[in-house]
């Protein structure tokens, strides 16, 4: 079915009377918005992350993820598959060497941090695996290899992964076999198995509570699917194009908002009631670019950013309640196409320069990723409230347990203003994963090693060996028992007189008393 533009009338007549009320009549002038004069502010070169190899994979995915301690890229191997992990504040030029995340088998598809700790991420890669991974805190000191979870399931491979928004240790894969896996990481199995799919999944997205996802295909359809039961509850035919289209739902508003293609290539986005989706709310034509749009919605201030593959642009909405439900603000353009882009969860941006949205853009030329700023503008420095709602918190609302039983729960909050925003809601030793642990015991004996004091010896070497041997027995002398427990100084002062005692050595008094000997013979 082709998506219809549908015209809203600016007059409306009332039923009984005719004539016209005020609260039927909108005028096609300024629209009020408090968020109409955004705009994108790209960071200076030294404040960007330079000299990284950027994946050059075809696949329709961000290739990039974001937290409030690191920023994740997938990297352009030769084999197999890796990913970069660095702290936020390394930013700069990228050392040649620097560490990498290299345990897949091959090329990593799709990286997202998980909600509840900042420092565990999952992966999922051509090897039909989905992996998690324990960043330290300081960030990566070697190659890791070591994985904490893998998971196997897809019988081809992985190309997308979403965390869920509510449950602790909830992780969806969608894999090349047209099947959704849904894994309890905690215990390291799938939980259901939703395979309602005729053709490859372009797309999966969780509502705001976790209850409901909603699914686009290369089948040209668009599903809601309640993923315990993995029941269909509505279905419908979405973008007619033959390129993948892309999906998120729109707060809590029971709506659906898509990007695709026409069947003549436009480039397209509708709005969908999630409820019945045998027609769109709306559908508008964007442009005719050829790249995939993917859609971005920050439920705190209701804006939504569709940014294509392969473009230099951002364009940013408003969504609304009433028809047309989708207002167009304005966009941040840029001479740079976007190979990938990653975005900050709203706990990391900066209240300061009032900045509500913030973007990780990985240049496609450039072996760089560039941070954009979404700022409003404002002239007071005070926290501007009405920008900064409650937001969801580093917390899980709902054990795993009970999500799987049926039971529902919305995102905790916490407050812009006062909540923390970088530590997550329980510190976590991995004592199962021998990962780290190994690694840092062998640096520690490096370190230890290499920052040892070197103390020389200036005897010759055959006298050195003979006393080394006629002090071999000297060792477990009591003074020498106490000097190592006492540190190494102390025991230095010990061993020195033994080995100028020892009779091998040629005593002073000879080359001292010879010339008092010729003096007293008078020669």
């Amino acid at each position: 079915m082709e998506c219809e533009s549908y015209v809203v009338h600016a007059l409306k007549l009332h039923p009984s009377s005719g004539e016209m009320t005020n609260s039927q009549v909108w005028f096609r002038g300024v629209r009020s918005s408090k968020f109409r004069h955004v705009y994108g502010v790209p960071f200076k070169r030294e404040r960007c992350y330079d000299n990284i190899k950027i994946t050059r994979n075809a696949h329709d995915s961000n290739f990039c993820a974001v937290n409030p301690k690191f920023v994740a890229i997938v990297t352009e191997v030769a084999g197999g598959g890796a990913f970069l992990v660095l702290p936020l504040d390394h930013t700069g030029r990228l050392d040649f060497n620097a560490s990498r995340v290299t345990g897949h088998k091959g090329p990593v598809l799709d990286i997202k941090w998980n909600p509840f700790n900042d420092n565990i991420i999952a992966s999922c890669s051509d090897d039909c695996t989905v992996k998690l991974w324990h960043i330290p805190d300081g960030g990566l000191s070697m190659h890791l290899t070591d994985w904490l979870v893998e998971l196997h399931g897809h019988k081809r491979r992985v190309a997308y992964i979403e965390w869920h928004p509510t449950a602790e240790n909830i992780l969806l894969s969608a894999g090349f076999d047209y099947l959704i896996f849904v894994w309890d990481v905690g215990k390291g199995e799938a939980v259901k198995v939703i395979d309602c799919h005729s053709d490859v999944i372009y797309c999966m997205s969780f509502n705001r509570d976790g209850s409901l996802i909603a699914t686009t295909s290369k089948d040209k359809k668009l599903r809601v699917i309640e993923p315990r039961r993995g029941i269909v509850l509505s279905e419908g035919q979405c973008h007619t194009g033959t390129k993948a289209s892309k999906c998120t739902f729109l707060g809590s508003q029971g709506k659906v908002l898509t990007t695709g293609f026409s069947r003549y290539s436009d480039r397209q986005y509708a709005v969908w009631d999630q409820h019945d989706l045998s027609k769109p709310l709306l559908c508008e034509t964007i442009d005719s670019s050829s790249g995939v749009v993917f859609p971005y919605y920050d439920y705190d201030t209701n804006m939504v950013y569709l940014a294509g593959k392969g473009d230099g642009n951002i364009r940013y909405y408003e969504v609304v309640d009433e028809p047309p439900y989708v207002h167009f603000l304005n966009q941040f353009l840029s001479g740079n196409p976007q190979r990938g882009l990653g975005f900050m969860p709203k706990r990391g941006v900066n209240t300061a320069i009032c900045e509500v949205f913030r973007f990780y853009k990985l240049h496609t030329s450039r072996g760089l990723c560039e941070p954009i700023s979404m700022i409003v503008p404002r002239k007071s420095d005070c926290f501007q409230e009405d920008l900064y709602p409650d937001t969801a918190a580093p917390q899980p609302a709902i054990s795993a347990r009970d999500w799987l039983s049926g039971i529902n729960a919305p995102p905790l909050h916490i407050s812009m203003k006062t909540g923390v925003t970088i530590t997550t809601h329980k510190p976590r030793t991995n004592k199962d994963s021998p990962a780290q642990q190994p690694q840092d015991a062998n640096n520690r004996k490096k370190f230890a090693f290499l920052s040892r004091e070197t103390t020389p010896d200036y005897r010759p070497l055959a006298t050195w060996q003979e006393n080394h041997d006629n002090d071999a027995p000297q060792v477990n002398d009591t003074k020498t028992i106490h000097a190592a427990a006492a540190g190494r100084q102390q025991q230095e002062e010990v061993r020195v007189p033994v080995a100028r005692d020892h009779a091998r050595l040629p005593p002073a008094r000879h080359l001292a008393g010879e010339p008092r000997q010729r003096r007293a013979t008078g020669k």
